[in-house]
């Protein structure tokens, strides 16, 4: 077919088609009285806050120094387990930076990288808080705040200073619970319960 055949035929296919008058609009109205349970839904909107699945609390906590050392362990933890993590000896699997965070971002990203590595199955992970050097208080704010908030996590088994050369008392070394994931394996391959 030759394009003035084709145009031929196309005009022939579309001889019944009619062009629409009305714009190509709809037409919507908004309601003028509000229904009591459209109101009723704007109210419960407005007075339910949202629930705020966080447990790490953002109170008042005890000030720590940049050099003081951060050293916590969940009763069950092996000595041996955790004089390793403390110094340094496992893998670091991940690194969060609370670096020039307030406390409310640090609050929720270290509830989110708690939760992520428990995901992922890691188990040894380094949070970089910082020292605090350069507060006029001497105060180690985040480090402060991070002291309080780890073992507020049923998820955190241990957690120490870093040695010197991860950032020493401004970086903290945290061990990690297995996930169900993980549990699962081990009973596979090692024949447990």
């Amino acid at each position: 077919m030759t394009s003035k055949d084709e145009r031929l035929s196309f005009l022939e296919e579309m001889k019944d088609v009619r062009r629409i008058r009305k714009p190509n609009r709809a037409e919507v109205k908004v309601p003028v009285e509000l229904t009591p349970g459209h109101l009723e839904r704007q109210r419960a909107a407005v007075d339910l806050p949202r629930r705020d699945a966080n447990p790490l609390t953002a109170d008042i906590v005890d000030p720590l120094t940049a050099h003081d050392i951060l050293s916590w362990q969940r009763p069950g933890v092996q000595h041996g387990v955790f004089r390793k993590l403390r110094l340094g000896q496992y893998p670091i699997e991940a690194r969060l930076d609370l670096h020039r965070m307030t406390v409310e971002e640090a609050r929720k990203e270290v509830f989110s990288f708690i939760n992520d590595c428990v995901s992922y199955g890691l188990r040894s992970v380094i949070i970089l808080h910082g020292k605090g050097e350069r507060n006029p208080d001497g105060i180690a704010q985040l480090k402060s705040y991070l002291a309080k908030w780890l073992p507020e996590l049923d998820d955190v088994l241990a957690f120490h200073s870093a040695q010197k050369h991860h950032g020493g008392t401004g970086a903290a070394y945290v061990m990690i619970r297995k996930g169900d994931r993980q549990k699962q394996q081990n009973r596979e391959v090692h024949g447990g319960r």
